[in-house]
């Protein structure tokens, strides 16, 4: 802060209030950075954990200890390393136990640690146990071989290594989040081998490509059995620039008719998910679901089981609406963010991760070598001091005896360096007579081999890579394991759409001539008698279900779709059906329908003119709908015949309001999305203007059907077998009905009773 500090003319020291706030803002910053949050790429550890890994270390809790009470070591932390709170030590440690959350945890923990359900239920740390795993080995084995940075801890009175010598790349392997002043990071956990064989990859081909590491390391490796969907061309771009997303998905299965969910993706509550699926179930938003059940026991810790309500069920399709809505589908944001070799936080990329961490290994590795070398060179001094002292062991216990500095005179007398002498003086008089020539040669012959090994392995790069692959190659067979997460291909997850949720009930759907529309329940439904306003009327009537659309024909010839689940219901007035779409001025309506996406229409004006649609092609969202039936001038739209999906034996009835009547095949008409159609029965369109002669309704009849004629008060009944003579081609003009209906209202089609 010198360089922003003034001083006045009394000799105190002043500082403006914005640079010391900006200041002390961003060293905070840096501390949180650098301390707290980000981990470090040499051992994949932040301070805290590191300070406990290495205090249980000092502790002696290796593997092969016996547990310790964790508050006793909790308190040797914060005691001696880690000036903060118990319960921030105490829950790092928590996280480092458990195997649900760490892929390799390096604290071994007996008790309540949590739970995959709730990992933050773990017991007070007094009434835990732990100790270090076996893992934790590739941390600290090579703690004590002058490959660490030692440091002051918070008081100075201590030293602590400011990062362990890990021996794999544990940055990758465990993962880690933290957020930080301005950044975060959110590395996911990696498999063991899979990183270990790409870095030796890197090891041997310096130059090796991304593209090549991402063969080795497929993807991320929860500590999950759930399935990594994200594609491998996603997961390339991710490691490619060091941010990204990734998708995790349940592994679930058929037993009997149930649906069984095994697996869950990475910490994701079970008992969350049943709730967010049972809220579902409350708002009636999951009505193919009968119940929910939580099996999980020792054996299977991840069993939950969705019961559907039938066997007609389509599991694939429910699946894949609770992926889309619950968590057993979850996204996770990737962050390779963490402090460098250069003491610096930078998001980096997997191959930068391999490179910078095998420089800091073969660093390690080069500091240990050396600070052995020295250890054998130092004992290689010594030992010919001692053999000195053999071959003359009866005049050097005499100068130690006699003279008052013998440390001097063994040096003036034998030529010994003053490291030599001290060893010397420093045996006691009766181990120095049992110094013995054979055993002083023999270790010199062993540590002057290990001093050779040594130096030719520092001398040689190539020795050196080989050693490290060699170690990686050793801790991958004893530390690793197969994936768990498995990798594979999903479609995208997508949820039922409100209409996909409804039931299927019957409704029959009442439009009055004003054009206020309602929908009763049932079929049985008589629209003549319901109440209507002052003035108004029935019109049209369509009997359907509550999960298909209804359609409207306007007098223009424009359709218009209606959701029919939400339509007012038939105990009011109903609501004037403008409300919800916007028709043209003056029009009218004219046809109303519900049925199946697929189901075929005939479409007919009372020109003569109609053609058989299908009725997704008369769907719009559009509230001004859309032109579906060209009229001819002066035609009229008639009420929409549904069609029978195969043609033969199919034929259509046209009914002119002269009593005129024409049959013909149905597969004469063709099959358009809109239009004017082609002709059904040959009225003179002079005739059709003039309002003189129209078509009163078109029918579709069977062999198994009968045609009933309303004329007035009159009815007409005509068996299949008696239309013979009203069969012709299309467009004709038809055969008169018998005398008396030759001004007829209406026809309709029956089943013929034998």
């Amino acid at each position: 802060m010198s360089d922003i500090v003034e001083i006045d003319s009394d000799g105190i020291e002043q500082v403006s209030m914005h640079l010391y706030t900006e200041k002390a803002y961003l060293d905070y910053s840096m501390y949180v950075i650098l301390d707290r949050a980000l981990p470090h790429i040499g051992d994949g550890l932040k301070p805290v954990q590191r300070r406990i890994i290495y205090a249980m270390s000092e502790l002696g809790l290796k593997a092969t200890a016996k547990f310790k009470k964790s508050a006793r070591t909790v308190g040797d932390v914060i005691g001696k390393f880690h000036p903060h709170g118990d319960s921030a030590a105490y829950e790092s440690m928590v996280l480092m136990a458990q195997n649900f959350s760490y892929r390799y945890p390096l604290v071994d923990g007996q008790g309540n640690w949590g739970s995959p359900d709730d990992p933050k239920s773990f017991a007070a740390m007094r009434y835990t146990e732990s100790r270090l795993t076996a893992y934790a080995e590739v941390l600290l084995g090579e703690l004590g071989q002058g490959t660490a940075d030692w440091v002051p801890n918070f008081d100075g009175t201590l030293e602590e290594p400011s990062v362990l010598p890990a021996q794999v790349p544990n940055v990758l392997l465990n993962g880690t989040t933290g957020i930080a002043v301005g950044m975060a990071t959110d590395i996911p956990p990696h498999n063991l081998r899979e990183v270990v064989a790409a870095a030796i990859h890197l090891l041997e081909s310096p130059r090796a490509t991304l593209a090549e590491l991402c063969e080795f390391v497929l993807a991320p490796d929860f500590p999950t059995d759930a399935e990594i969907i994200t594609p491998r061309e996603d997961i390339r771009a991710l490691y490619a620039t060091g941010r990204g997303g990734l998708r995790m998905r349940a592994v679930w299965e058929r037993e009997g008719g149930d649906i069984i969910v095994r697996a869950l993706p990475y910490q994701v509550s079970g008992s969350r998910l049943l709730e967010q699926i049972a809220q579902q179930m409350q708002a009636r938003k999951l009505p193919m679901v009968a119940d929910l059940r939580d099996e999980s026991d020792h054996e299977n810790p991840t069993r939950l089981v969705i019961v559907p309500r039938s066997n007609r069920v389509d599991c694939e399709a429910l699946m894949s609406h609770l992926f889309a809505t619950t968590d057993l589908e979850k996204t996770y944001r990737v962050n390779l963010n963490m402090i460098g070799t250069d003491g610096r936080p930078s998001v980096k990329s997997l191959d930068g991760i391999l490179r910078e961490w095998l420089a800091f290994r073969t660093a390690t590795v080069r500091r240990r070598l050396e600070y052995r070398l020295e250890r054998v060179l130092k004992r290689l001094h010594i030992l010919e001091g001692y053999l000195i002292a053999y071959l003359n062991i009866d005049e050097v216990i005499h100068i130690i005896r006699t003279e008052d500095k013998p440390k001097l005179a063994l040096i003036e007398r034998f030529g010994l360096t003053d490291a030599q002498a001290e060893s010397i003086l420093e045996l006691k008089l009766r181990n120095l007579a049992k110094l013995e020539e054979m055993k002083i040669r023999g270790e010199q012959d062993e540590l002057a081999t290990e001093r050779d090994g040594l130096q030719l392995t520092l001398g040689s790069e190539a020795r050196l890579k080989t050693l490290i692959r060699k170690e990686l190659q050793a801790a991958a067979e004893q530390y690793g394991d197969a994936r768990r997460s498995p990798l594979a291909a999903r479609d995208e997850a997508r949820a039922f759409s409100e209409l996909e949720l409804l039931s299927a009930d019957p409704i029959t759907v009442v439009l009055s001539e004003k054009g206020w529309i309602r929908a009763a329940k049932g079929h049985d439904v008589e629209s003549g008698s319901l109440s209507y306003k002052s003035g108004d009327a029935f019109k049209l009537e369509a009997r359907g279900r509550s999960n298909q659309p209804t359609v409207i024909l306007d007098s223009t010839g424009r359709a218009y779709t209606l959701a029919s689940h939400n339509l007012p219901s038939a105990r009011g007035q109903g609501e004037p059906v403008t409300g919800r779409i916007n028709p043209p001025s003056g029009a009218t309506f004219e046809g109303l329908l519900l049925a199946d996406e697929q189901q075929r229409v005939l479409l007919a004006s009372d020109a003569g003119y109609g053609f058989v649609a299908v009725f997704s092609d008369l769907q719009t969202k559009n509230r001004a709908g859309k032109g579906v039936l060209s009229l001819p001038k002066g035609g009229c739209v008639l009420q929409p015949t549904l069609v029978p999906a195969d043609n033969a034996g199919v034929w259509v009835a046209a009914l002119s309001n002269e009593g005129r009547l024409l049959m013909f095949p149905l597969a004469d008409l063709p099959q358009l999305a809109r239009g004017k159609g082609n002709k059904i029965l040959g009225i003179p369109s002079a005739r059709v203007q003039a309002r003189e002669e129209f078509l009163v309704t078109v029918q579709v009849i069977n062999e198994m059907q009968s045609l009933v004629i309303q004329a007035g008060k009159r009815h007409l009944t005509l068996k299949f077998s008696e239309l013979e003579h009203y069969r012709g081609e299309r467009g004709r003009r038809g055969n008169k009905l018998p005398r008396g209906f030759q001004k007829v209202d209406g026809m309709r089609v029956e089943w013929s009773i034998k």
